[in-house]
């Protein structure tokens, strides 16, 4: 199932839209055209930040258009953000989203977790790990060569077949002007997965995303309605559905202190999803600031050394990133090094 045309949404943030990303939206629209492929940018994707903000309908609306459109094979998050659960309305009031369901690729990572659970919630398989400002967009000569295997597999077969770890891994970059394009990210080694706690080998179909968007499900302090909201369209997924599953959690670019990492474990402990997952996958967390501290933490919180927990994945706000499918039986073997989707 080769793509033809991707298109792109700015369901969270409008970050493209913005006269200082047009560098990097330039050289994104060229390396997508580069793989063959045409691109579309939905009707207000690229409105700028304020009016994306204001305007949730228009956000969902762009995301059922893509969906309705036959020309579109995939649809690619422009980059993730603090608030598309204001979305909710918009895609659930009137079984909108339910009536134009499909098996179109939807790629999205970050904020974009609580897109990937809107459609699970309607029963569409996902992938997760990467968006277009954020890995298309890669200011140096080429993508990340990593980052490039999962995208150019994705777009050419429509599935992954499997997910090693990557040799190196990339600080982030501390600016993005025109004067950074061509320049290279620091890089150091990388040592694999590490098998944290349980057997190294497990399966089952993997869901979950960033643990800070999960955070705000539960607690109200950076958007009051959120949790609200949540709760109204039952986003988070009963802990009948997480049965079996593996859960993936990885944490983003704010890099949260361990005392709210341990307050957003306490939540999802809470659901009393760590008692009925087959294991849980860690991404690893950017510029692996509180690596150490975060790995206490789960095994402290989970209290459960049964439980498998895989960490260090390429996956989330550290470079570089592979692709995750949801919704698709997956087999962990840590000793090995490798996760296998039985697409």
């Amino acid at each position: 199932m080769e793509m033809k045309t991707v298109a792109i949404v700015s369901l969270s943030s409008g970050t493209i839209g913005e006269d200082f990303a047009k560098h990097e939206l330039e050289l994104g629209k060229k390396r997508l055209e580069d793989f063959g492929l045409t691109v579309k940018f939905m009707p207000h994707a690229l409105k700028g930040i304020e009016y994306v903000k204001k305007h949730p309908e228009d956000r969902a609306s762009d995301l059922l258009a893509a969906m309705k459109d036959p020309e579109v094979d995939m649809i690619l998050c422009a980059i993730g953000g603090e608030d598309t659960y204001r979305l909710l309305p918009y895609l659930f009031d009137n079984r909108e989203l339910e009536k134009v369901a499909c098996d179109k690729i939807f790629l999205g990572f970050s904020d974009s977790t609580i897109n990937h659970l809107m459609l699970h919630k309607i029963g569409m398989k996902t992938f997760y790990g990467q968006s277009f400002l954020a890995d298309i967009c890669e200011l140096d000569k080429e993508m990340l060569p990593y980052t490039r295997k999962y995208f150019e597999e994705l777009i050419k077969t429509g599935a992954i077949k499997e997910i090693t770890p990557s040799d190196t891994w990339y600080e982030e970059r501390t600016s993005f002007g025109v004067e950074d394009l061509g320049t290279p990210h620091p890089s150091h080694p990388d040592e694999g997965f590490h098998l944290l706690q349980g057997k190294s080998a497990f399966s089952g179909k993997i869901l979950g995303g960033c643990i800070d968007s999960l955070h705000d499900f539960f607690n109200g302090e950076r958007f009051e309605d959120m949790p609200v909201l949540c709760e109204k369209y039952k986003l988070f997924p009963s802990k009948e559905d997480w049965k079996g599953r593996i859960l993936l959690l990885e944490t983003s670019e704010e890099q949260m202190s361990p005392e709210k990492y341990e307050r957003s474990l306490c939540y999802l402990k809470e659901t009393g999803i760590f008692e009925v997952v087959s294991g849980i996958l860690v991404g690893k967390p950017m510029n692996r600031v509180y690596e150490k501290e975060y790995n206490e933490l789960l095994i402290k919180v989970i209290d459960n050394p049964e439980l498998p927990i895989v960490t260090n994945i390429n996956i989330g706000h550290a470079l570089p990133r592979c692709i995750i499918p949801f919704g698709v039986e997956a087999m962990v073997d840590a000793s090995a090094q490798k996760i296998t989707f039985l697409n």
